[in-house]
């Protein structure tokens, strides 16, 4: 039957169809209509976020806990402008996602309109500005534009990355004459799906691979972790008998129980671990999988990627010199590799590497008040059990997690090292937890996730744990409470002489605070490492929400190699951490 409604209607109905769950955002004017319309259907929900970097940063942490495209809707203006750093993270870590950026109606373009941002006379230009945040931007001019432009927009937005539709509010309105059932193709999953993408020819590679004559190091990435690839990379792993370490954003890819732990070198780069540079130099091949390789990924492997036979496979090519074989389905092109070398097939010359430790960086000891982060660190290792979500904020404690932490098996370790954004994982994390909620409504307990986040960050976005709240979400907040800009701090430090500070803040009990602000919500504080166990676990066996403030010190320096220069046990490659630095007499 042919019937009319809505392109809202029609945008929501086609999200569902296509095994969206969730829309996040923030109501307005111009987005209203994308609320009223799902509304009135049972399988898609629209969740309301407090701010609208935090709404992006939601859908950004739903698709990257494997639910699919995460979508994040925003009214014209200021709000659609807040969602321009989240949708830049998604972009630089490729992320798919899909905004809905309400407008002002078109019989206003131009003509001075509160929130215009047509480009009209003078007025913002919402499309070159998401142009340049996304991988696909579209303003819908007609109401029937829609039937191919949301199709596009997905399909984009799966290739890795934003893609964002610009709504006039006029068009959202408009009716649409429905004819037919077809809602597109694919269930809204990206890569590993067995459908595919476009592959390069891996006979090169292959015969690479066969030809090594010595160990072999991987060193994997986010891909992995996109395309759900983990088996795949450890069943080439155990072929090649190959040692392997992880990039900081996909350190739940690898090296964890069941996923090659025991030949697990850790984590690459800045913050991670100098065993893995060292096994590295001392192999016949690296193999990178899934990664670009940026600077806070490779540094200290600079030299060594540049003398070691170096390849790559994956949907990027990477930016150290290799040879590389492209994939955009990891987990098809990995088990492809791993069929071709096993059996008489199996490299001859391949060798089991020795035994390489995983280092750790050996920050100066710091004596002073507060609770240290290796400390901290070791009380939440020992407390979250297999399958927690572990999301990692920016900042001095950001690095601790990421080099002391490990990852749980069966569960996420998220951290956003494109743009580093404060305040990333009070959203993401909640983005997260309302897939694995939904997951778990069929398929048993719901499992918890764990933000793990500075005060700095809290102050910029904290106020997303009323969202927490709002919805009974199983997540705990752990806020290391340093009263400072900790990492601002250890710069002043160590490169401008600590002759000042910008970057300390007054005292802070964010526990008692926010059980003060939201009754109901278990909260606690704690400023002595005997008392961190006890209180940890009341958190983690609330029903719903819970928030632990650590108090800890921003004098002490963290495992950051740049930081740490003049310590035999860190690379030296830190020139992206001192080359603004100005010198001064």
């Amino acid at each position: 039957m042919v019937k009319a409604h809505r392109v809202v209607d029609h945008i929501v109905g086609y999200l569902a169809a296509n095994g969206i769950s969730h829309i996040f955002g923030v109501d307005g004017a111009n987005i209203e209509d994308v609320y009223d319309a799902a509304y009135f259907r049972d399988d898609i929900a629209a969740v309301l976020a407090k701010h609208e970097f935090s709404a992006a940063t939601m859908a950004d942490g739903y698709s990257r806990s494997g639910a699919g495209i995460g979508v994040v809707a925003a009214t014209s203006g200021g709000g659609c402008l807040n969602t321009v750093p989240g949708l830049a993270e998604s972009l630089a870590s490729r992320v798919p996602v899909l905004a809905l950026i309400g407008q002002a109606p078109m019989t206003l373009d131009g003509r001075g309109a509160f929130q215009d941002t047509s480009g009209d006379n003078g007025s913002l230009d919402a499309h070159a500005l998401f142009s340049a945040v996304s991988v696909y931007c579209r303003r819908i001019l007609k109401p029937e534009d829609i039937r191919t432009a949301l199709p596009d927009a997905l399909a984009a937005a799966r290739t890795g990355g934003p893609a964002v539709l610009l709504l006039p509010k006029n068009i959202q309105q408009a009716e649409l004459v429905e004819a037919g059932t077809d809602d597109g193709s694919g269930n809204g999953r990206p890569g590993g799906n067995g459908s595919g993408g476009r592959q390069s020819d891996l006979a090169g590679l292959e015969q690479a691979l066969r030809r090594a004559d010595g160990t072999i190091t991987i060193i994997a990435g986010e891909q992995v972790a996109r395309d759900d690839a983990r088996a795949e990379l450890e069943r080439l792993r155990a072929t090649l008998r190959a040692r392997v370490a992880t990039v900081p954003d996909a350190k739940d890819v690898a090296g964890i129980p069941g996923f090659g732990s025991s030949s697990a070198l850790g984590v690459a780069g800045v913050m991670g671990h100098p065993g893995v540079s060292i096994a590295a130099a001392q192999s016949a091949m690296c193999l990178l999988v899934g990664t670009r390789m940026t600077v806070t990924a490779r540094t200290g492997l600079d030299d060594v990627l540049g003398k070691v036979a170096t390849y790559s496979i994956g949907s990027q090519v990477p930016f150290p010199a290799c040879t590389h074989a492209h994939s955009d389905d990891l987990r098809r092109s990995l088990t492809y590799l791993a069929r071709a070398l096993s059996g008489p097939g199996r490299p001859v010359q391949v060798r089991v590497p020795d035994l390489v430790p995983r280092t750790e960086l050996r920050p100066p000891a710091h004596h002073g008040p507060g609770i240290r982060y290796r400390d901290a660190m070791s009380v939440l290792d020992a407390a979250l059990t297999d399958g927690t979500d572990i999301v990692v904020d920016a900042g001095n404690v950001g690095a601790s997690a990421i080099h002391y932490l490990p990852a749980r098996r069966d569960g996420r370790f998220m951290v956003a090292l494109g743009m580093g954004g404060m305040g990333y994982s009070f959203g993401a994390g909640i983005g997260m937890t309302f897939h694995r909620a939904s997951d778990a409504a069929t398929a048993g307990p719901a499992r918890r996730t764990v933000v793990i986040a500075g005060d700095g960050s809290f102050f910029m976005h904290g106020m997303e744990i009323h969202t927490a709240v709002q919805y009974r979400l199983p997540i705990t907040f752990v806020l290391f409470d340093n009263h400072a800009h900790a990492m601002c701090v250890t710069r002043e430090q160590l490169f401008y002489e600590d002759r000042y500070s910008y970057n300390r803040f007054g005292p802070s009990r964010l526990g008692a605070g926010l059980a003060a602000m939201f009754p109901g919500l278990p909260a606690y504080d704690v400023t002595d490492v005997r008392q961190l166990s006890q209180a940890l676990g009341m958190a983690l066996d609330s029903d719903g929400p819970s928030v632990l403030s650590i108090e800890c010190s921003a004098d002490e320096i963290p495992p950051f190699a740049a930081f740490l220069a003049t310590t035999d046990s860190a690379p030296s490659d830190t020139e992206e951490n001192r080359s603004h630095v100005t010198a001064r007499a």
